[in-house]
């Protein structure tokens, strides 16, 4: 059978009935064997059947970084229908939009969160993981051990844990009348009319991901990888199922983990990881602790960059440390209506000095790559053009959004007359020598901010929403290498100092993370073209004396303020260039970035004359959380 003919729950139920002893998933500190989670997958699977969840249905997952997430992603498979990840760091109105937007009746969670939800209307809550029918026998099948190239694997590494195969279990049980055509998951991206598009991908669309990337990659049952990402954001996808296809071991990190370059490192060491797949943005942050990091990472062997634009430069520190061969560096240009990734390009030294080119590579074997000028014709190697994308690995297309699917997924002829479903991305790109493209950015206002797809109309909606507000615009700025925050500029007759905090306030409860702008700048009015739009080029740049964070600001000489916290909180407003900084606000919600997070610490600590590691603000990442240690190691 060919890859793109097996569904991702064939293929773990065949891997599972091949190593049931082998540790699938290590999170909570516990490790969960093949075995154990195919089990309470599919418990989850029967009860949600048993409720009517089947094929062409679809399944809110709602859980936190623990077991619960894969036995919910999987579970969901298992009874026919495909996830909907909703992330939990998101405000309630945004989880309900996303519930609602997506047409769901049921949502799979833990009881903690279940808990801080309260009553969804017309939404029945499932438990992940239910102590009561999680030991329950599973059905038989036969137990094909099929890999996305349709072949099984053998190689143990030395000294692993082989375990028994399972006689009369594995595929057939779970996931009946489920075929490769049908939907595994909606992921929901940022829209710009103001509203997110849900994106569906169909099971032969993430299979044949891994079966086109296999030997490139040489995958298989001996590697570890990490989830580092949210459910939500697609590169989830990658790391989920590249382990759990091939036999090997899913790392999931804790939150507070991965926002500490240190403890991240630490995990990577201890866990023995093989396959890193990071941001950019992210690994910069990782590459300076490794570069001041006691024991080296032995064990990996592939790091796989995605989410945003990679600067080759960036990496010239790593490669004078390590070289370009163990690990060995990759770079997958990708997009979620393309299931990912969708090019391949190994990175060598030599590419770290080659200024303002951020290479993407060959698309990947079943993709092709159509550079087009305005007018939708090709053109030449080494011209500028938009790409779009045809082959195996589209989407189906946009979540009840026929229109935008019009627009974005289209027909197109080639010289020779045949005919192509294409994906239009948006991205501007260069083809180079020897089937080589260079990626140079958005054709529009579109943004990637800390690996995120954020469109600025959907942050600028909840402005203007704000009755004081008359324009606004949402723009991503840079304060240096790796820090660019999303800033926003709004029209008002009201102060900044008095409306920042209110349209921060706003934002948090209707947007993620992600997408609050980390400062605000207010004007009387916002410059315009002569057809009536705002001049971007235009806009002021942002200084101290100008912008106003999103936060009610405390005043020099407020009492309750202790010394240790007026000293750190002027150390935030030097590393974040905000002109305030409250003692309560998080630091990554003031537009804190993991290489600024660092800064902050070096310099505190030389303030302070302490060796604090950044893992102090487990419990909270605040000044007064700072200040607190700060005075217990005085």
């Amino acid at each position: 059978m060919e890859s793109g003919q097996h569904t991702l729950i064939e293929l773990f139920e065949g891997v599972a009935a091949r190593f049931p002893d082998r540790v699938a998933v290590t999170a909570d500190d516990r490790d969960l064997t093949y075995r154990a989670l195919d089990d309470r997958a599919t418990a989850l699977a029967r009860r949600l059947r048993e409720k009517g969840t089947g094929p062409g249905s679809r399944v809110g997952l709602l859980a936190p970084r623990t077991s619960a997430l894969a036995v919910g992603l999987i579970g969901i498979l298992k009874s026919g229908a495909a996830y909907v990840p909703v992330d939990p760091g998101s405000p309630q109105e945004r989880i309900s939009w996303t519930l609602e937007d997506s047409h769901l009746t049921r949502l799979v969670t833990t009881p903690e969160l279940a808990a801080e939800l309260g009553e969804l209307k017309g939404i029945e809550i499932v438990l992940a993981d239910d102590s009561a029918t999680a030991a329950e026998p599973e059905g038989t099948g036969t137990g094909t051990g099929a890999q996305p190239d349709g072949t099984g694997t053998g190689t143990e590494r030395p000294g692993a844990a082989t375990g028994t195969e399972r006689e009369g279990t594995g595929t057939g049980a779970e996931g009946a009348g489920v075929g490769a055509d049908d939907l595994a998951y909606v992921i929901h991206t940022s829209g710009s009319t103001g509203v997110p598009k849900g994106v569906q991908v169909e099971h032969r669309q993430v299979v044949r991901l891994f079966g086109v990337t296999r030997d490139a990659f040489g995958f298989d049952e001996r590697d570890v990888w990490t989830l580092f990402h949210s459910a939500a954001f697609d590169f989830s996808v990658w790391e989920f199922w590249g382990p759990l296809l091939f036999g090997g071991r899913l790392v999931v990190v804790p939150q507070e983990t991965a926002r500490s370059p240190q403890a991240f490192h630490e995990l990577l060491r201890r866990e023995r990881v093989t396959v890193l797949n990071q941001t950019p943005s992210a690994f910069a942050r990782l590459a300076e602790t490794d570069a001041r990091a006691e024991l080296p990472l032995t064990e990996l062997r592939l790091v796989i960059f995605g989410g945003e634009r990679l600067e080759p430069a960036a990496l010239r520190a790593w490669f004078t440390r390590h070289g370009d061969q163990l690990p060995r560096l990759v770079n997958m240009y990708g997009i979620t209506e393309a299931t990912v990734h969708a090019s391949y390009r190994p990175l060598t030294t030599a590419d770290a000095e080659v200024p303002g080119i951020s290479p993407i590579g060959a698309p990947l074997s079943d993709l092709a790559f159509h550079v087009l000028d305005d007018n939708g014709r090709p053109v030449a190697d080494g011209t500028p053009g938009e790409l779009y994308l045809s082959g195996a690995g589209l989407a189906r297309g946009y979540l009840d959004r026929p229109e935008l699917d019009k627009e974005r997924f289209l027909e197109l002829a080639d010289p020779d007359g045949t005919v192509r479903r294409c994906y239009r991305t948006g991205d501007r790109v260069v083809a180079l020598a020897d089937g080589d493209h260079g990626y140079l950015g958005r054709t529009d206002d579109q943004l990637k901010i800390r690996g995120y797809r954020v469109e600025p109309g959907e942050v600028e909606a909840v402005l203007l929403a704000d009755g004081a507000v008359s324009a606004a615009v949402a723009v991503a700025h840079s304060y240096g290498d790796h820090d660019v925050r999303l800033l926003a500029y709004v029209a008002s007759d009201l102060t900044g100092r008095d409306l920042a905090p209110r349209l921060g306030a706003r934002a948090a409860t209707l947007l993620p993370p992600h997408l609050r702008p980390s400062a605000y700048l207010v004007l009387p009015e916002l410059p315009l073209t002569l057809n009536g739009k705002v001049d971007r080029v235009r806009l002021p740049e942002p200084t101290a004396d100008t912008v106003h964070a999103p936060i009610a600001v405390e005043t020099d000489g407020t009492p309750h303020l202790t010394d240790t916290e007026r000293r750190i909180a002027e150390i935030w407003r030097t590393v974040l260039d905000l002109p305030e900084v409250d003692t309560e606000s998080d630091f990554f919600d003031l537009g804190g970035t993991s290489l600024s997070l660092l800064r902050m610490f070096a310099a505190t600590n030389d303030a302070f004359g302490t060796d604090l590691d950044i893992t102090v603000l487990i419990d909270g990442a605040t000044v007064a959380a700072l200040a607190r240690h700060i005075d217990a190691a005085l």
